[in-house]
C-alpha cells in the first residue's frame, strides 16, 4: 500500500464559523485571519494505492458551481484535483473507489462534473469509480434539515445515486466497523453531521487516520473547541471523547483535510486533555 497527498485546492471560511464559541483572542493563535476574519483552508484529500485498488478519500469543491457561489469561499492557489492526480502518476480514470467522508459540498463537489450534454446536465467525475457512501448519511443529505440544507445541493448529490455507480458502507449498531476494505476500518461520527466516516488505515505499522471533519486543523485539538458548523456539538464532544485518548495512546497518525499549514500530526493527553505532540507531511512517514 502507499498514501499519496492530493491537493486539490484551498478557500477562505470566516473564522467564528470554524471555532465556534472559542473567543478570537485564542483561535487566531493557531489560526490567524486576515482583515475580513477569514482564515485559509485547505482542501487535501488522500489516495491510496493498494494493488489494483485505487481509492480517493474525498473530492474537494470542485468547479461546476456558479461565479457567485465560489465568490462566497475564495478559492485560492495552484493546486487542483487534476494537476495533483497528475503528480501523483495518475488520471481520473484511474480511481477505481470513491470514498466519501459525508456529503458537504467541499467534500463531494468534485465526484460531480458537468455533462457535455447540457450547463444542467451532471454526471460522475470518475467514470471508472465506485462511489461509497453510508445509508443513514444519504439519507440525512437527500432529507436535509433547514440548517445543512445549504452545504447539501443535490447536483453534487443524486447524480451518484442515477449513475448506478453508488454503494453504501454498513454501519451497523456500533460507531465503528472493521475491515470495510483490506486494511482500512471505519469510525462513524455524528456530531458534525449524521454518520460522517472517518477512515483509518493500517500503513507501514502504523494507523492513519482521515480526520475530515472531525478534527479541521490542528488549533480544534482541544475538545471544546467545535465548529459552528457542527449540528450536534455535544455529540462531537462524545465523538473526540471516545476517540482521542485511544489515538494518543496508540500514536495514530492524524491526517488533516482541512489545516491549511500541517498535514499531519500526533497527540498527546494532558492534564487539560489532548494537545498537539507534532506536525509533520504525510511523505515522512
Amino acid at each position: 500500500m502507499k498514501l499519496h497527498t492530493i491537493h486539490s485546492g484551498n478557500f477562505k471560511l470566516d473564522g467564528g464559523a470554524m471555532f465556534g464559541v472559542v473567543p478570537k483572542s485564542i483561535w487566531s493563535r493557531t489560526n490567524p485571519a486576515d482583515e475580513n476574519n477569514m482564515c485559509p483552508w485547505s482542501m487535501r484529500l488522500m489516495l491510496i494505492e493498494d494493488g489494483d485498488r485505487l481509492m480517493l478519500i474525498d473530492t474537494g469543491i470542485g468547479n461546476k458551481q456558479s461565479e457567485k457561489f465560489f465568490s462566497y469561499y475564495f478559492l485560492f492557489g495552484d493546486h487542483s484535483l487534476d494537476s495533483s492526480l497528475k503528480d501523483a502518476g495518475f488520471k481520473r480514470d484511474d480511481i477505481t473507489d470513491v470514498f466519501l467522508t459525508h456529503l458537504h459540498f467541499d467534500h463531494v463537489g468534485g465526484a460531480i462534473e458537468r455533462a457535455a450534454s447540457g450547463a444542467n446536465h451532471f454526471e460522475p467525475a470518475f467514470k471508472n469509480a465506485t462511489y461509497w457512501s453510508n445509508e443513514r448519511h444519504w439519507k440525512w443529505a437527500t432529507e436535509p434539515n433547514p440548517r445543512e440544507k445549504a452545504s447539501f445541493l443535490k447536483e453534487n448529490i443524486l447524480p451518484l445515486e442515477e449513475s448506478g455507480q453508488l454503494k453504501f458502507i454498513e454501519r451497523g449498531d456500533s460507531n465503528r466497523a472493521t475491515n470495510v476494505f483490506p486494511g482500512i476500518d471505519v469510525l462513524f461520527a455524528d456530531g458534525h453531521t449524521e454518520s460522517q466516516m472517518i477512515p483509518i488505515i493500517d500503513y507501514k505499522g502504523s494507523k492513519v487516520v482521515f480526520m475530515a471533519d472531525l478534527l479541521p486543523s490542528t488549533g480544534h485539538i482541544p475538545l471544546p473547541y467545535v465548529m459552528g458548523y457542527d449540528t450536534r456539538p455535544l455529540l462531537t464532544l462524545q465523538d473526540r471523547q471516545g476517540f482521542f485518548p485511544e489515538a494518543a495512546q496508540n500514536e495514530y497518525i492524524l491526517y488533516l483535510e482541512h489545516d491549511f499549514y500541517s498535514d499531519c500530526c500526533t497527540l498527546q493527553m494532558t492534564e487539560k486533555g489532548p494537545r498537539l505532540k507534532e506536525t509533520f507531511a504525510l511523505n515522512s512517514i
